[in-house]
């Protein structure tokens, strides 16, 4: 007894069958097949081209950190709220480079160097021409120099 005849003998002491799925031609089912693919491709090409037009976030005119304005302020002190003077306090300082009394490199006051000079150590120069001047050479790690 083969695997067809079993089939037939069991379809028939049911009483029931089941229905016969229709089957589509080899041609039309290549075609649907080569339709869809091309739908699915044009779809994520036209994702892709909306991902890659998205214009970057940049952050223009950020403020600029220097030792007045990085330091928090005191429990005792009080702060400033005339926007002139804070704002004239930052551009006189934007220049501002940090040197060590017994080294021979300067830092601008956030880079990583000039936070491992002790207070007492620090040496302050208003412009880069200053501290060359005075036998300083920009610092290799800071970033800008």
């Amino acid at each position: 007894m083969s695997i067809k005849d079993l089939k037939e003998k069991i379809k028939g002491v049911g009483g029931f069958s089941l229905p016969q799925l229709r089957t589509l031609p080899d041609d039309l089912f290549l075609g649907l097949i080569i339709i869809l693919v091309a739908f699915g491709s044009f779809g994520l090409g036209r994702l892709s081209k909306i991902e890659g037009t998205k214009t970057p976030i940049r952050i223009e005119n950020g403020p600029v950190v220097t030792p007045e304005t990085f330091m928090a302020p005191e429990a005792g002190d009080k702060v400033s709220t005339n926007i002139d003077q804070s704002a004239s306090v930052i551009g006189a300082t934007t220049e501002q480079l940090v040197g060590s009394k017994s080294g021979k490199k300067y830092h601008y006051p956030w880079c990583s160097g000039a936070s491992r000079i002790a207070e007492a150590n620090r040496v302050y120069f208003t412009s880069k021409a200053d501290a060359e001047a005075q036998g300083y050479t920009p610092a290799s790690n800071c970033k800008g120099l």
